[in-house]
This record gives structure tokens, C-alpha cells and sequence, in this order.
């Protein structure tokens, strides 16, 4: 068997996740499967649901189990998933995976490979403009909607992204939230066309890449800032954008050279894992969007002169032109 299955991990630890698994079987259509490592799993159209019986971020490889265990080729990943921050703001998230500024003798408390990232979903602006335009009328203003950084793990050979309810215990288990985001993945992955139980029906997926149709489009891949992409949402909120990864300021770590003669636009680069983390995003985001044209956005205002200069300068020496709003932004 060779069919192409996007896979939905719902971790039962997390409340979080589980709800969202539960509004998600409530939409009906599902067909029970035969269980995977012991656990439950359910099947309608081409997207699986696999009721996990662990946490997320350690378990890697889960696309080749699944494909092992089934003989389904898995094309993608979604994780729905609880979210932490020490501001405790309610938010609904989206964001890729991987720790790519990560090196080998770094600690790994959230899981993934030191200095990788899977591919980015191609669905993450596209669900981010839905989830905006969906929210009010199930969660009204009750939580942030926000798109995070590339982080955490695990590791899986296919495109993928975390659906997220944040940010405390109070409200992982809250039940608006997990149908909302419930909705977005049954009308994002088209599961609700001429469904009388969606509340808003679909005819196609939201967000799918085909490189015959979309060749040439612009991708972006977002740097700086802080863990919160706020700049990189604002793009993605634009019509017809694409996103790919998103690396924080704290995973493009540099050391400023001690020369004080040290020029940023011609010395020697400066130590740390920041260009290595630039080329991982790049080459990941490459395999989600193949024939599409990588460009980079900076939030230019979260660093400092030398260090845009030198990013500027090593995203010219591997070809990734970088530019504004206006640059990317179709009109």
C-alpha cells in the first residue's frame, strides 16, 4: 500500500491535546483502524488519527513507525498539543519544529536532533489567516492568537507543525479553545466539505503546496525577534503568504569578534551556530516548498548593526535574497 496519509498525533497525557483529538471525533465520519503500538487509531479520507498513549517531544521517527506498523506513507504530521509561558496570556499557536542553533554538546531537555529541524507544514500562514477569521465567533477575544518560533522536538522526515492551547494548566483543558482549533484542522485538511456539522464548509485543503502550481512563489523564512513571531505573524497575515521556518534571536547565537579593526561587511565571521542554524532553516524549508523562492525577513530592530550586517552578509553568500514587507507581500 502507497497511500499518502497526513497523520494526527493526539498525545492522551496531554489535556490539552486530548480535547482537541475529542473535537475532532465529534465532527463524525471517523472509522475505527486497527491500533498502532497498542494505541487507538481512527481513519476518514486521506488523515489518521493516532490516540498516543506518550508525550510528544521525545518520540521521534513517529512517520516511519506509522508507516511501519500500517503501510501508509505519511506526507505530514500535525501535533495538537498543550503550550507553556510564563506569562500565562491565554493564546492559541501555531509553529514549526526543530533546534537548529542546538550543538552537539548542548543539552536537549525538549527533545529533537542538535542543529536539525524537520520540514515546516506548508499550512501554517494558511491556517493562521483561518484561525484569525474563525476565532471570534467560538473563542471571541478570550486568547491571543499567535504564530511561535521554530522549537522542541521531535524528530519526523516529513513536514509537520504543532496546534497549540496555551499557556497555563488553567487552560490547556479549556473546551472552546480545543474546538476551535478542532475546526481548523477538520476544514484546513478538508474534511468538512458537505459536512452539515462544519460551520464553515470547504471543498479542498487550506495550504497545501503542489510545485507545479506554486512554482516560483515566494516563501518566507522569518529571523529575530524574540519567541512570539509577532513580525512574522504580521506577514503571514497577508493573502497568498508562505512560511516557512522562524528562528528567534536565541537561536542565532554570535560572538562578536575582540578586534576592534573587525569590520562586519568584510572580517571573519563571528563564532557560534547562528550560520549553521540560518542554513538548516533554509534547507529544511527548501524540502517543504520545492520550486519555491526563499526569501528571508528580519526583524531587523531585534538586532544589533553588526549582527544584521553579518546575517545579510551570509544569507548573500548562499543566494537567499532578503527583504521588506513590501518585498514579499504580493499586491
Amino acid at each position: 500500500m502507497d497511500e499518502k496519509v497526513v497523520l494526527i498525533v493526539v498525545s492522551q497525557p496531554d489535556i490539552a491535546s486530548l480535547n482537541q483529538g475529542k473535537a475532532l471525533l465529534n465532527f463524525g465520519g471517523w472509522v475505527s483502524a486497527p491500533p498502532v503500538e497498542g494505541d487507538e487509531t481512527w481513519r476518514q479520507k486521506n488523515v489518521r488519527i493516532w490516540w498516543f498513549s506518550k508525550g510528544l517531544l521525545h518520540e521521534d521517527n513517529l512517520e516511519k513507525r506509522w508507516q511501519n506498523s500500517t503501510g501508509e506513507v505519511v506526507s505530514e504530521v500535525i501535533f495538537p498539543s498543550r503550550h507553556s509561558a510564563a506569562s500565562g496570556q491565554p493564546s492559541l499557536t501555531l509553529h514549526p519544529i526543530g533546534v537548529t542553533h542546538l550543538g552537539e554538546d548542548d543539552d536537549m531537555p525538549f527533545g529533537g536532533i542538535r542543529g536539525r529541524a524537520p520540514p515546516p507544514s506548508t499550512r501554517i500562514a494558511a491556517w493562521f489567516r483561518k484561525l484569525l477569521q474563525q476565532s471570534e465567533t467560538i473563542i471571541g477575544e478570550r486568547f491571543e492568537l499567535s504564530l511561535e518560533v521554530t522549537h522542541h522536538g521531535p524528530w519526523v522526515d516529513v513536514p509537520c507543525m504543532f496546534i497549540e492551547i496555551g499557556s497555563t494548566e488553567e487552560m490547556w483543558p479549556d473546551l472552546p479553545a480545543a474546538d476551535c482549533l478542532a475546526q481548523l484542522m477538520w476544514d484546513g485538511l478538508g474534511l468538512g466539505a458537505n459536512s452539515a456539522k462544519s460551520a464553515t464548509l470547504v471543498s479542498s485543503e487550506v495550504g497545501v503546496w503542489d510545485e507545479n502550481i506554486n512554482s516560483g512563489e515566494k516563501v518566507v523564512i522569518g529571523l529575530g525577534g524574540g519567541h512570539y513571531a509577532l513580525r512574522f505573524a504580521s506577514i503571514a497575515a497577508h493573502p497568498n503568504v508562505w512560511l516557512g521556518h522562524m528562528l528567534a534571536n536565541y537561536a542565532l547565537p554570535m560572538e562578536k569578534p575582540t578586534d576592534e579593526n573587525w569590520d562586519p561587511k568584510t572580517g571573519v565571521l563571528p563564532e557560534g551556530t547562528w550560520a549553521s542554524s540560518i542554513d538548516e532553516a533554509v534547507a529544511s524549508t527548501k524540502l517543504a516548498f520545492p520550486k519555491g523562492e526563499l526569501w528571508a525577513y528580519l526583524d531587523k530592530k531585534s538586532f544589533k548593526g553588526w549582527q544584521r550586517q553579518v546575517i545579510m552578509r551570509h544569507l548573500d553568500s548562499i543566494g537567499i535574497p532578503f527583504g521588506r514587507t513590501k518585498d514579499i507581500v504580493s499586491k
